[in-house]
């Protein structure tokens, strides 16, 4: 698909608060070192990485992903009621039904007549969803929409270590640990016809989708 008239407006995010490092993970996952064998630095010596970010512990996915959603609004100076859709393509919800896109609709004070519903499409549910945003405003249904999504990776780790704890064997180790590099975060993209820029030179020129 190409798109003629689809701008993408502006980008917002929300850095969740809490630090843990790789250090403090493996200090969790030292029954497991001593059963293989395993020197310490092993984590960020095969990730790259040495720390990431969790929520603080019952933070809804919602408020980050509205406070990203707000930060692009007020960059691109667009009204919440300005916004035709809002689509939430986040792996994390809070609830199916009825959708996390519901709420964050309802904390930003978007209009009744908005679309707002969410995509599951693991990873890309962002990417699909500014493919979404990007065809209704290409097809004149609306001037602008936001694609959000809010992840916590503090749940899945602790289930995992807690797991890795139980089973140490070196083969559940090298399966479990891509679990262990997931970190939190919100995020926000903002897309429109480009009626509301003062620089429309961020156009997107068109997208696809593969199997």
């Amino acid at each position: 698909m190409k798109y003629s008239k689809v701008y993408l407006e502006a980008f917002g995010y929300e850095i969740a608060p809490v630090v843990v490092s790789s250090a403090e993970l493996e200090a969790r996952l030292e029954p497991v070192y001593e059963a293989l064998h395993l020197s310490p630095g092993q984590l960020e010596g095969l990730t790259g990485i040495f720390e990431r970010r969790w929520w603080e512990e019952g933070y809804r996915l919602s408020e980050g992903a509205a406070l990203a959603a707000r930060r692009a609004l007020e960059i691109a100076d667009v009204l919440p009621e300005q916004v035709g859709a809002l689509i939430y393509g986040g792996v994390c919800r809070e609830f199916f039904e009825p959708a996390t896109a519901c709420r964050i609709a309802a904390d930003l004070g978007i209009g009744p007549d908005a679309t707002v519903y969410d995509i599951s499409n693991a990873c890309l549910g962002v990417l699909n969803g500014i493919i979404e945003i990007a065809n209704r405003i290409e097809l004149g249904q609306i001037r602008s929409g936001l694609v959000v999504a809010s992840e916590t990776a503090r749940e899945i780790n602790d289930i995992m270590i807690e797991r890795m704890c139980q089973d140490r064997s070196m083969d559940f180790f090298k399966r479990s640990l891509a679990t262990l590099t997931g970190g939190s975060g919100a995020v926000a993209v903002l897309l429109s016809d480009g009626s509301f820029s003062r620089d429309r030179r961020r156009r997107l020129v068109g997208g696809a989708t593969r199997t």
